[in-house]
């Protein structure tokens, strides 16, 4: 806009990042002889000769002004070191220098890095706070285990077929315990910031648009644990099947909407009836008075995880053997295998054939409701397994509910 040379707008960025980091450092350096050694001058400068260096001399230059500036601090630090043993300010001076140098590569990258740096150090006394006072020690387990599983688990495992008819894949399965604890977690949040009556139900809606069944799984549990919640509990699960009809229309509006027309009707009777349920079971939620609020526990459960991807083996297991049965020409059989594992991706497979004209869409609905009964299956299967007898007997009907609705509705169009 202005016609600036590409040089010096990069100059520009390495001043503002100093300026930026800099002037959060200000704030707390203090005054007097026992001030911090770095202020908004010195981050400016250190910015600025990383960027010269660059200019200068490229790597070889700019590692050397880095190990400079190192040194100063190192010799700072031990000058001007008080009860304060942090090495916040020092960490921060040297990561400008690298920033100021990446700037006159990379500025717009080096400027987010160093607005990221800037919140981080700004955001000292809440985070300190939240560390120490809000956050347990079983939290912190449990981050760890989550961060465990997602970041050291899931990348040394394999992604290919393997075990009877090629039906298990490990890291797929690996990623359905982490969507398990996650869904889980994601309730325990809730549960501390809106309490038992409202985080549940909100936590099954939301969790149910990444996966019903694996919300009924984790829902099933925190029952287990905590019995008193039952009711909202329930609430969470059978809401979840609202977010899996919704999901499926939307899936379906974008394969083939003459698909979705055709399953209009079920798919309304299946919504209103799992909404129904829902809400019905939020209502009862909202009006226990008496309702116990206790602390929610474990964020998850790594033993259940580990059963609901088990069971999930077993059930991918079940369903290639049918498709190895019945061939994977018996559209029907295909679907309803499909939907033991996704009812979503069986009724994405179906309109497909239906948008290449390989099949027409009045034929399309019994293969789709095959898949969502399979599904409800699988539903009962884990709502039983891995919660109470009693959360399970409560949550059954509804889903045998929903499911008859949506055949009541293909039954209503024929």
């Amino acid at each position: 806009m202005f016609n600036l040379p590409p040089l010096l707008l990069n100059l520009a960025v390495a001043l503002g990042i100093g300026l930026l980091i800099g002037a959060e450092r200000e704030r707390r350096k203090g005054q007097g002889p026992a001030r911090a050694a770095a202020g908004i001058r010195t981050f400016s400068v250190v910015s600025l000769a990383g960027a010269t260096s660059v200019m200068v001399g490229g790597a070889l230059v700019l590692a050397a002004t880095i190990a400079g500036v190192a040194a100063l601090t190192v010799i700072a630090y031990f000058r001007s070191r008080d009860e304060d043993p942090g090495l916040t300010t020092e960490i921060a001076l040297i990561l400008t220098a690298l920033l100021g140098g990446l700037s006159m590569q990379q500025p717009a990258w080096a400027a987010g890095i160093a607005v990221a740096l800037a919140v981080l150090l700004a955001a000292r006394a809440p985070l300190h706070y939240f560390v120490s006072s809000v956050l347990t020690e079983g939290e912190v387990r449990d981050a760890l285990i989550f961060a465990g599983a997602t970041l050291v688990v899931l990348p040394l495992l394999p992604s290919h077929s393997m075990g009877p008819y090629g039906a298990l894949n490990p890291r797929s399965i690996w990623i359905v315990v982490i969507l398990v604890m996650a869904i889980s977690a994601a309730g325990y949040i809730l549960i501390r910031l809106l309490g038992t009556r409202f985080g549940l139900p909100i936590a099954g809606l939301a969790s149910g648009f990444i996966s019903s069944t694996a919300t009924i799984g984790a829902m099933g549990t925190r029952v287990r644990k905590s019995p008193a919640i039952l009711t909202a509990a329930i609430a969470g699960a059978a809401l979840s099947t609202v977010a899996t009809i919704v999901l499926m229309s939307l899936v379906l509006a974008a394969t083939s909407v003459a698909t979705l027309h055709a399953l209009a009707v079920p798919l309304v009777c299946a919504g209103i009836s799992a909404t129904a349920y829902g809400a019905g079971f939020t209502i009862r939620t909202l009006r226990e008075r008496d309702i116990p609020d206790p602390h929610p526990g474990q964020a998850f459960s790594l033993p259940v995880a580990l059963i609901f991807a088990l069971t999930l083996a077993a059930i991918l297991i079940a369903s290639a053997a049918l498709r190895d049965w019945f061939g994977d020409t018996g559209i029907i059989v295909a679907a309803a295998a499909a939907g033991f594992v996704d009812t979503h991706s069986a009724a994405i497979a179906v309109a497909s054939l239906v948008a290449s004209g390989k099949m027409t869409a009045a034929d399309a609905v019994f293969p789709v409701l095959a898949a969502l009964t399979t599904n409800t299956i699988s539903k009962i299967a884990f709502a039983w397994s891995s919660g109470s007898r009693a959360f399970a007997l409560r949550l059954i009907p509804g889903l045998v509910l929903v499911a008859g609705a949506a055949w009541a509705g293909a039954l209503l169009t024929r």
